[in-house]
């Protein structure tokens, strides 16, 4: 909120002293942009390089590596203004785009993979939480009284390794993910310590037989990106998650961010007051994102997400009304100012978050990478498309910009309605189940149609395998994950 005027002066100053002159406003602008969207390129080659790095280092071996993306990032946005080079600040910023591709997918997928099934949800909603509240935190140390002055804007960026060293001392004490270390590297003793610790009991055999359950219906090697799409088990998975990312990043929460200070001007605020009454849509976001952390569980992801983008598109449609009208009366922008925090509060309360955790459920172990490298493509790839057509848009239809905002809100929630099952509770090979009809698959004989008779030992070299038998009688489990 405070930077785009410092950085830009800082960038006009460094061109004068490097080349005499100052810098005209086409190149100025074309530098402001490539340090603004350099970070969605940074993005998209992050999600890439997440699939090859969570298969050969794992998930917590990822997560403690790219630590150095992001205090490496940290050094260069920092000490940029420093060394009189604008292009310390636009590398900078591609790295930790890069640190945020990468992050993105390992912490989602490790998250769900360590998750018992009946917090699943809510453990995986703490991602979104803490992106809120680092956002949150980004508006007050950019208050003027803190960080937001001319002279020490640059040292806020040293914030960004402080989660980065903190991860790196606690992460090496924590295991790494149980499925990993089962399906993906055939050590049962370490799946098997891993259950134990985030399960907190000793006797976690329904657990490691429901893990290896899932090699009865899926490749027992990891598949690649071609062969998940040439897959017709996952066909609507697929198109599920290449919707819901989608839309994600094609809501209009980018194109809310833009309008905010100019409603809450029209609305009477006085300039000098408006990074303090802008901490409310930090707040708003919190607030939602730890909601719908406590509900989900309850309520469920589909109510959520089908309920998140349904009513963006009703606010969505209010606020282009007020807006409209904003000068008919002088209570009208306050209107716009209470519309704003419930489109903020809507995506927060479902789509904020929830794909990332629909990316971990609806595939299995061997589909996982591929999956997530899939959905971190078409989010950053949408995330740079909204950066570079929202000028565009916005120029042409002024307030009216957020109606078409309204319709991806209202085609996403009218998909998700007809296509998305109910994953609450349930396991991943009974998710992956819930999908054979539209996938017109046969579907395989869930848990409660099998008795298991006991995990074979498993050697290194070997692929874990389970003997199972179809039951006469329905035998009931009861399994955390």
């Amino acid at each position: 909120m405070f930077c785009p005027q410092y950085i830009k002066h800082f960038y006009n100053e460094t061109w004068n002293d490097r080349y005499g002159t100052i810098i005209d406003a086409d190149s100025l602008t074309l530098l402001w942009s490539i340090t603004v969207s350099v970070c969605a390129i940074g993005g998209l080659l992050g999600a890439l390089a997440a699939t090859p790095m969570v298969k050969c280092s794992g998930r917590k071996g990822t997560l403690l590596l790219n630590n150095i993306f992001a205090i490496i990032s940290s050094l260069f946005l920092t000490f940029g203004e420093s060394a009189r080079s604008f292009e310390m600040l636009i590398l900078g910023r591609l790295i930790i785009g890069v640190d945020s591709g990468i992050a993105l997918s390992a912490v989602s997928m490790y998250l769900g993979e360590i998750s018992p099934k009946h917090i699943r949800g809510s453990l995986g909603q703490f991602n979104s939480i803490f992106i809120c509240v680092g956002v949150f935190m980004g508006q007050i140390m950019g208050l003027p009284e803190i960080l937001g002055q001319e002279t020490r804007w640059n040292y806020m960026f040293l914030f960004i390794m402080a989660p980065a060293l903190m991860q790196l001392l606690v992460l090496p004490f924590l295991p790494e993910s149980p499925r990993y270390l089962l399906l993906e590297k055939r050590d049962a003793d370490k799946a098997e310590k891993a259950f134990q610790f985030f399960l907190a009991k000793n006797d976690v055999s329904r657990e490691m037989e429901e893990v290896l359950s899932e090699q009865t219906i899926q490749q027992t090697s990891i598949l690649s990106i071609c062969e998940l799409l040439r897959s017709h088990g996952v066909r609507w998975q697929i198109v599920t998650v290449i919707v819901t990312m989608g839309c994600y990043q094609l809501c209009g929460l980018n194109a809310i961010w833009f309008y905010t200070n100019s409603i809450f001007k029209e609305a009477g605020m006085n300039e000098s007051q408006i990074p303090y009454i802008t901490l409310t849509t930090g707040a708003t976001e919190t607030l939602a994102a730890i909601f719908s952390g406590i509900v989900i569980e309850r309520v469920g992801r589909r109510p959520l997400l089908i309920g998140g983008f349904g009513a963006m598109t009703v606010f969505f449609g209010f606020l282009t009304v007020f807006l409209h009208f904003q000068s008919a009366a002088s209570w009208i922008p306050y209107l716009s100012i209470v519309c704003i925090l419930a489109v903020i509060a809507s995506f927060c309360i479902g789509p904020g978050g929830i794909p990332f955790i629909l990316t971990g459920e609806l595939f299995q172990q061997s589909e996982r990478p591929a999956a997530f490298m899939i959905s971190g493509m078409v989010s950053w790839l949408s995330n740079f498309t909204v950066g570079l057509i929202f000028p565009f848009i916005q120029e042409a239809f002024g307030a009216f910009c957020f109606l078409f905002f309204a319709a991806i809100c209202l085609a996403g929630a009218m998909f998700l309605f007809f296509v998305l099952p109910e994953t609450k509770n349930k396991t991943f090979v009974e998710i992956s189940q819930s999908f054979s009809k539209i996938n017109k698959v046969a579907v395989c004989a869930t848990q409660e149609e099998m008795e298991w008779v006991g995990v074979t030992n498993i050697k290194e070299d070997e692929t874990p395998k389970i003997t199972i038998k179809k039951a006469s009688i329905v035998i009931e489990m009861e399994s955390t994950f």
